[in-house]
């Protein structure tokens, strides 16, 4: 088991049509954003125009989380309202157009991924995925297997387990908390 900390200071930042992005995490490391030959991306983007069109792209699905607003979108001229924290889920190649300013989590995963999920947790969480993501919304002590584990605000953390063992999580506070297995 590979554990990766990554804290939101050391994401490298680039720029989309609606603001900044920042990537955490592109898996395998080998892959390029802008060849679109990734199986997962973790990012964090500002909104700061609006109306902003999001990027879109074929063969991914996608999950974001505003982290200090609302979220009022249209997906495929369909208008949509999603409370802070709330999960959207839709696909890269769906017409996304956001009404709101503000910093969003973003994790795309390739459409070739047999299993994945995010959710929302403050509770205890078993799993033995063979990616499991962490990401702190607020400041948060993460207990792995009675390791423990400080994180800041919009830190991530992520588990590669290859072998599939068991893995017993406590969280002190809100974190995003991702499920992947290929």
């Amino acid at each position: 088991m590979n554990l990766h900390l990554l804290p939101k200071e050391n994401s490298k930042a680039s720029v989309w049509s609606g603001g900044l992005t920042y990537e955490y995490m592109i898996y395998p490391k080998t892959a390029n954003y802008a060849d679109r030959d990734f199986t997962f991306r973790i990012s964090s983007a500002t909104i700061e125009k609006e109306p902003s069109e999001f990027t879109q792209f074929k063969g991914y699905h996608r999950y974001l989380v505003m982290l200090d607003n609302q979220l009022h979108v249209e997906i495929n001229k369909e208008k949509k309202e999603y409370k802070q924290y709330e999960i959207m889920e839709f696909n890269s190649d769906d017409e996304v157009t956001s009404y709101t300013k503000g910093i969003d989590f973003n994790w795309m995963v390739s459409e070739k991924t047999s299993h994945h999920k995010l959710k929302v947790t403050d509770g205890n969480q078993s799993c033995n995925a063979q990616i499991v993501l962490l990401f702190s919304l607020h400041t948060a002590v993460i207990k792995i297997n009675e390791k423990s584990y400080d994180l800041k605000s919009y830190d991530l953390l992520v588990i590669e387990n290859p072998e599939k063992e068991n893995i017993t999580l406590h969280f002190s506070d809100k974190c995003l908390f991702g499920i992947l297995d290929f």
